[in-house]
């Protein structure tokens, strides 16, 4: 399965819910950029495009079981929903299973293991901060205490703190 096809069959699955869609398509960009300048290896990048395509997956099943999308109920719902998502495709077996655990992990800010993992955090976070229209005080905590890559620095800055880090 490519990239490509990856989030047409997310798209096509979201029955129209543009503010979702749009959602997922800005944290897959962010993803890549952040993942591009950070030097990620092309393994690792396609590991963190599919996660960061998928990282929301959850979402219109906890809305519609739970009747909202609560991070931790996501993180448990779309580890089986990533596996269905990819039955049937030629996902190697080792991106599938970090592909799984990123987006079981997403919203959990500790025990971070590696490069992907921080990215999409990150990417994320820049979209979330828009869209939640986080405080200023907020955004300086995440660059403080969570923000590691200076690519997610320097656009966190740059989006939010004009300019100032």
């Amino acid at each position: 399965m490519t990239i490509a096809e990856a989030v047409e069959k997310m798209v096509l699955g979201w029955d129209g819910n543009i503010q979702d869609i749009n959602h997922f398509l800005k944290v897959h960009s962010f993803s890549r950029l952040i993942g591009e300048r950070e030097g990620l290896t092309l393994q690792d990048l396609r590991t963190l495009e599919f996660a960061s395509v998928l990282h929301d997956i959850a979402i219109p099943l906890c809305r519609k079981k739970y009747g909202n999308t609560d991070g931790k109920k996501q993180e448990e719902e779309g580890i089986p929903l990533v596996r269905r998502f990819f039955e049937g495709t030629d996902i190697e077996p080792e991106v599938l299973e970090r592909v799984v655990y990123l987006v079981g992990n997403h919203h959990t800010l500790t025990d971070i293991d590696g490069i992907d993992y921080q990215i999409l955090i990150e990417a994320d976070y820049l979209v979330n901060a828009y869209e939640g229209n986080y405080s200023e005080a907020n955004i300086r905590n995440m660059l403080e205490k969570t923000f590691k890559t200076e690519t997610g620095k320097q656009l966190l800055g740059s989006m939010y703190l004009n300019g100032r880090q």
